[in-house]
């Protein structure tokens, strides 16, 4: 019986085109679970269109914005005023800063000289080739612990030297012109601003009232040349 089918299917596949019977025969191989047909690669592959619309909808799906949160921190200086600080016209503070590598150099100064008490005094003066210059100088305050307010440091004269002779037109003595040169070199002003540096190693800065208005703002540093000298300088930040 199964031979008359067959027959059948044959005489039928002979009366058609071979196209025709391709296509005839090729449900049944699916299926008899046979390898799929040959013109199976020309049919769209549904995964690839699958997977296109996943990526669609992941790009268009909303993305969460990062909030990062940021803190601000004020920036800690490297010098305080000490004595007598003053104020601009706008009513700010007139500082400056002294740099680790100056505050370090200051303090070798001081140790060679074994004098705690030893400044910078910076000086601006008109001339050079800006108009103005720099001058400084080693100087030796008195101690800022028992040091009166500015008020009473302009008012206070020099103490009188002590003679031994009744004649008021006599000469001091050598010893007394080197006490009155040093009562000289502490002397401080009303216009005089004292800075010092943070960081424990005592270095102290001097400037007038005049001085400080242009130099306001600005670094006092230390640098080392490629020739071998070094120097103190200023640095303007404006």
């Amino acid at each position: 019986m199964a031979t008359r089918p067959l027959a059948r299917s044959c005489s039928q596949l002979s009366a058609s085109s071979p196209a025709r019977a391709f296509l005839q025969l090729a449900p049944r191989r699916h299926l008899n679970s046979a390898p799929p047909p040959v013109l199976d690669f020309l049919l769209p592959r549904s995964t690839g269109y699958c997977s296109s619309l996943a990526n669609r909808n992941i790009s268009a799906r909303p993305r969460r914005e990062e909030k990062r949160a940021f803190t601000s921190s004020v920036a800690r200086r490297e010098t305080s005023t000490i004595l007598n600080p003053k104020k601009d016209d706008n009513g700010y503070d007139m500082q400056i800063d002294i740099t680790p590598r100056a505050s370090n150099r200051l303090r070798e100064i001081m140790y060679q000289d074994n004098n705690p008490n030893l400044a910078l005094r910076i000086l601006v003066e008109s001339g050079g080739c800006h108009g103005f210059q720099y001058l400084m100088s080693l100087t030796t305050l008195p101690p800022l612990g028992h040091t009166p307010n500015s008020t009473q440091v302009q008012k206070e004269s020099p103490p009188a030297l002590n003679t031994s002779s009744s004649d008021p037109n006599v000469i001091p003595s050598t010893s007394q012109s080197a006490e009155a040169e040093k009562e000289k070199k502490e002397s401080l002003t009303e216009d005089d601003t004292v800075f010092m540096a943070v960081d424990g190693t005592g270095a102290k800065v001097v400037m007038d009232e005049e001085s400080l208005k242009l130099l306001k703002g600005s670094k006092v540093d230390y640098t080392m040349e490629l020739i071998g000298t070094d120097c103190l300088k200023i640095t303007l930040h404006r």
